[in-house]
């Protein structure tokens, strides 16, 4: 990993956006390469949709549409041990979203003025779940259980279609969709299964959705900021990130698993640590290099981990470190310090935040009962993680009586002329005239 060292300067916010490591291909230039395959499904729907699953998967001739039966049948292969665990994941990820639900508030502005505020679930969501170097069942739970808890009615589902399994999702990927209870799931992947969610695909029965999310890869993330306006997106939740902010305190062992946990997503996978003492990280550097050459995935998280977007980053204190985290807006941010507590109420900007040496990301991953899908790519500075809540619009619902109209009338009135729109006036008075009835 390359080394940023940011001691003995002061650095303004725009400065440090400038500096913190980034991807080489950047958001834009994804945006361009997938706004054509984008515009290819609008325009050519299936047709589209299978040259595309033959240029990038490597597959033709299979149904779009999976099988219901197919779902519920793949249980069948599912090993006893892990569908224990998938279960275990919906039942703690459905109790910590039910808390992202608000209530329903009354507002009583005065005698005869109510304001209600709901939270209404939209109609139908497309849910992404990535195919590519690893299966991702958990992925499928974090986004239905999420959109179930919200109370969607509707849910699809899209995963790309596999060589080695017919055509269909991976099987993974059908556990989680058969336990989660969700019937409508296609084999689609990539750039292409964001477009059929935003456009509709009527020759293989998929009607477009109200908002579209999950994780993936820079090119799906691309396609969501694509499809954005047309459909409602939760985040732009592409390749990987993690950021630890670590002092001499944490055990370098950990900080080095962590880091690596995350680059055996992708080669384009990012890893950053942020620490105060130089000590530390040579020590990191040297689990790094013992544990990387273990692990399963070596070539690709060496690729990773040497790439533009890891980096160890050197700070003069700790009130740096979250600074250089806030201008990173990390997806994952974890915090391994001797003032863990100080650091936190620095933080602002992150997706999820994990606190502790006990707290890895790998639990957030899974089993934290937290959801893990994120922003990334520095959006988690004005974007928030998948929840119920990305699923739910608040609604105001105004309810006045006569005599409470009354009260407002003259300065409802005067505020519309002042904006030169007194027919706003003229319709709030109009229930005040005398009717011809009335007149007589």
């Amino acid at each position: 990993m390359r080394t940023i060292d940011l001691r003995g300067r002061d650095l303004t916010r725009a400065e440090l956006l400038g500096l913190v490591p980034r991807a080489a291909l950047g958001a834009e230039v994804a945006v361009e390469r997938v706004r054509p395959l984008v515009a290819a499904v609008a325009e050519r729907g299936e047709a589209a949709l299978r040259e595309q699953a033959l240029e990038f998967d490597g597959v033709s001739g299979h149904a779009l549409r999976v099988p219901v039966e197919a779902i519920g049948a793949s249980l069948a292969d599912c090993p006893p041990e892990v569908e224990v665990a998938l279960r275990e994941l919906i039942s703690r990820l459905r109790a910590a979203s039910a808390a992202q639900v608000p209530a329903e508030q009354t507002t009583r502005i005065s005698d005869g003025a109510v304001i209600r505020q709901r939270w209404q679930p939209v109609s139908r969501v497309g849910l992404y779940a990535p195919g590519g170097k690893a299966a991702y069942p958990s992925s499928v739970i974090m986004n239905a259980v999420s959109a179930q808890v919200a109370g969607v009615p509707g849910l699809a589902l899209a995963s790309p279609a596999q060589r080695d399994n017919d055509g269909l999702p991976h099987p993974a990927v059908l556990w989680a969709a058969a336990l989660c209870g969700v019937d409508e799931v296609y084999a689609i992947g990539g750039a292409g299964a964001i477009a059929a969610f935003a456009h509709g695909v009527p020759e293989i029965g998929l009607d477009p959705v109200d908002v579209v999310s999950g994780p993936g890869n820079v090119f799906v993330a691309a396609a969501k900021r694509v499809v954005s306006g047309l459909v409602g997106i939760d985040s732009e939740a592409g390749t990987t990130e993690i950021l630890v902010i670590a002092d001499a305190s944490a055990d370098p062992g950990f900080v080095a698993a962590d880091l690596i946990s995350q680059a055996e997503h992708d080669e384009a996978a990012a890893s950053v640590l942020v620490t105060d003492s130089a000590e530390f990280a040579e020590r990191v550097g040297a689990e790094i290099a013992r544990r990387a050459a273990e692990t399963r995935h070596a070539d690709r998280v060496a690729t990773a981990l040497g790439g533009p977007q890891s980096a160890v980053i050197l700070v003069d204190d700790l009130a740096v470190a979250a600074a250089v985290s806030n201008a990173y807006g990390p997806e994952h941010l974890e915090i391994q310090t001797a003032q863990d507590e100080a650091v936190l109420s620095r933080i602002t900007d992150a997706g999820a935040i994990f606190v502790g040496g006990y707290s890895p990301v790998s639990l957030g991953d899974y089993l934290a009962g937290s959801n893990h899908v994120l922003p990334t790519g520095g959006t988690a500075r004005f974007s928030a993680g998948l929840g119920a809540h990305t699923f739910l619009r608040p609604q105001q619902i105004v309810t006045y009586d006569r005599a409470a109209l009354a009260e407002v009338e003259a300065p409802l009135v005067a505020l519309a002329g002042a904006e030169g729109l007194p027919a706003h006036g003229e319709a709030v008075s109009a229930r005040f005239e005398a009717t011809s009835e009335e007149a007589s």
